[in-house]
């Protein structure tokens, strides 16, 4: 999977950083409906990913998933497990 951070907008449309290819991750190709962090709206997610820790991808990042699908980042989520036998992750929404 590769990641372009998105950086924000411009009068030239919405600008991306430099892409982070062969991210590793798992990939959910379900529909769920999400709630969008920018403005409260909710809106339906057609995958969702989950990789390692620390991944740099805010709402409104392109999204290529392994498939070659490229999509848009709805929601970022850090998870933490401390003393569960479950590792952290990041977990990426995408339209």
């Amino acid at each position: 999977m590769t990641v372009e951070p998105y950086l924000g907008d411009t009068a030239y449309g919405p600008t991306y950083g430099p892409p982070v290819p062969n991210v590793q991750a798992l990939v959910a190709a379900t529909v769920r409906q999400v709630r969008r962090a920018s403005d409260g709206r909710e809106v339906v997610s057609t995958a969702q990913v989950i990789t390692a820790p620390g991944l740099t991808c805010p709402p409104g990042s392109r999204v290529t998933l392994p498939d070659g699908r490229v999509t848009t980042a709805i929601s970022t989520a850090e998870h933490t497990a401390p003393g569960l036998p479950v590792p952290a992750c990041t977990e990426v929404s995408c339209e």
